[in-house]
């Protein structure tokens, strides 16, 4: 093949292991990835962590790859680092696998390559080792991503399902559902006054000054990625034997959010999330912690307490006082949204 072809897409020979893939790798990859650990070229890395570990993996089969506000590159990197931070943990190092469908546009690729290097800078993580597959035509979908991650537990850190308490508050960071219709009014279409934007972003900072302040007293988080903030809640009463009050009118859904999915008949409740966690903290810390998420957004609130009084359930409570029963999300509403 003609060098232009070949500097326009990728083929199975970038994944042979031979003078194109080196040229790919040296080109884009580890170009754009540059640092020092990395700049080894082992078939691993050599990394220094003392203290205890957490340790993450995910894989990201998105579709579509670019959606308003990052792409599949980003959303790798996030979605590792915060699975970490959900840990109590410090991100540090990352592993990052590609595998690519034959054909792909190399200024695609390229383009991801640098939106992963721009979300790891921004969380301050180093990408330090990795792979990359070319599959056949057909045998993929432009591209999937594996991330892994490795980070250090913080010293105040006590972050388990077990340690939630009666009375607890819960709050959240910011508005929800904004990941998932964003990648469905691509997928659908759909036109708004606005676009909506995906909410990816690292939480590791926010998480951290958390836990840098109230230590053990924040006894839970996690990210409301598939499935939203209720199978969050779900995952949270089923595992504790606990039930949750929640207050409608305290979860905020940005209008043409809630505009998106009254269009397709989503509950934003069920809807994933790329930048919003949960945050299950002793009573008596909740006005602070929940400034401390409202400096980063103003919009982050306390939508309820955890309570005996309903094992198992999620009771939700509207301005009106009306009550329902918050199912747990059966089947896939949403597939390939990560």
């Amino acid at each position: 093949m003609n060098n232009s072809k070949n500097s326009e897409a990728i083929y199975l020979h970038h994944g042979s292991g031979g003078e194109h893939m080196t040229q790919l790798l040296n080109d884009v990859i580890l170009k754009i990835l540059k640092n020092d650990i990395l700049d080894v070229r082992h078939d691993g890395a050599f990394i220094n962590l003392q203290g205890n570990l957490a340790f993450s993996t995910d894989s990201y089969v998105i579709s579509p790859i670019f959606f308003k506000g990052g792409n599949i590159g980003e959303l790798a990197v996030n979605g590792t680092v915060n699975d970490l931070s959900m840990c109590g943990a410090i991100p540090k190092y990352l592993s990052l696998s590609l595998i690519i469908e034959e054909g792909f546009s190399l200024d695609e690729f390229t383009q991801i390559i640098k939106s992963i290097k721009s979300a790891a800078d921004k969380a301050g993580v180093f990408i330090v080792t990795g792979d990359t597959k070319v599959v056949e035509r057909g045998k993929g979908d432009k591209i999937y991503i594996n991330t892994s991650g490795v980070g250090i537990v913080h010293e105040k850190a006590n972050i388990k399902i077990g340690n939630i308490l009666k009375n607890d508050a819960i709050l959240i960071n910011g508005p929800i559902a904004s990941h998932g219709m964003a990648i469905m009014s691509e997928r659908e279409g759909l036109q708004f006054d606005s676009d909506i934007l995906s909410d990816t972003t690292n939480l590791n900072e926010i998480t951290l000054e958390l836990i840098e302040k109230y230590g053990a007293k924040i006894h839970f988080l996690r990210d409301a990625t598939r499935g939203g903030l209720a199978s969050v809640l779900h995952e949270i009463v089923t595992e504790c034997n606990f039930g949750v009050n929640l207050y409608d009118e305290n979860i905020k859904v940005e209008n043409q959010v809630n505009s998106a999915c009254e269009l397709l008949g989503l509950d934003p409740l069920y809807v994933a999330n790329e930048g919003i966690f949960v945050c299950i903290v002793d009573a008596e810390i909740k006005d602070g912690a929940l400034a401390i998420l409202q400096k980063k957004n103003p919009h982050a609130s306390c939508i309820g307490f955890i309570t005996e009084d309903h094992p198992l359930k999620i009771i939700t409570e509207s301005a009106f006082g009306g009550k329902r029963v918050l199912s747990p999300l059966i089947g896939e509403q949403l597939p390939r949204i990560c």
